[in-house]
């Protein structure tokens, strides 16, 4: 009796074991996104053809980064991730929350490559769609492609309205042009390893009940120093 109450009680701390290396793995890759993300905003500042001038981020209400690999014959899809910040209220930016990015295209396209983006949003409304799980770039708010500080800008008309500014690395993009790309929806899930909390999606971005973690003060840093 007594050895299978100790056999069943190993069994209990074998599999929490597990459990617990497992998340851990797993958060590390979240943390890894995080750290991307970063990157990717580092790298498109450090060129004039793709940095985003002052006078947008001076409208920035909030700041997407996504990472997509794009795949496919006639058919492709981009499936990736990616996070989101929002300036509250106070002036204050957020916590970067963890977020999924997809879309899917028509026409022939071999072979597999990365696709990073920054969507600049201008406006307190359009972050607060995500709540319902999923936004619509391009549908759900109006998207036009943003200027370049390299740009010469000559008429603004045609993106200063827009609630969200898209940057890619795609030559041939010009200021003003509307854009579909896909869509952003929260990722609950995974923000709750991340963080090691319960909170959801509103009230990472919108209360400071969720206190930074060390791996994600670079990029909040960054945000603030572009968008003070």
């Amino acid at each position: 009796m007594k050895k299978s109450v100790l056999l069943f009680l190993s069994l209990i701390v074998g599999f929490a074991s597990v459990a617990r290396a497992d998340r851990a793995s797993e958060r590390k890759e979240l943390i890894s996104r995080v750290e991307t993300c970063e990157a990717i905003l580092q790298e498109f500042m450090g060129r004039p053809e793709t940095a985003i001038p002052p006078a947008v981020w001076a409208r920035a209400r909030a700041v997407v980064i996504v990472n997509q690999l794009k795949a496919g014959a006639l058919f492709g899809i981009q499936d990736g991730w990616g996070v989101m910040m929002v300036k509250r209220a106070d002036g204050t930016w957020s916590v970067p929350a963890l977020i999924s990015s997809a879309e899917a295209s028509l026409g022939l396209q071999l072979g597999v490559n990365t696709v990073e983006k920054i969507y600049i949003i201008t406006d307190d409304a359009t972050p607060k769609k995500l709540f319902k799980n999923r936004l619509e770039i391009g549908v759900d708010a109006r998207a036009v492609a943003g200027p370049h500080v390299a740009e010469t800008q000559k008429d603004t008309k045609t993106y200063v309205d827009a609630p969200v500014l898209v940057y890619t690395k795609k030559l041939g993009l010009y200021a003003g042009a509307t854009v579909k790309t896909g869509y952003i929806s929260r990722d609950d899930s995974d923000n709750k390893i991340l963080y090691n909390t319960n909170y959801e999606m509103p009230e990472l971005l919108y209360s400071n009940w969720v206190p930074p973690i060390p791996e994600v003060e670079p990029l909040m840093r960054m945000v603030a120093h572009y968008a003070p």
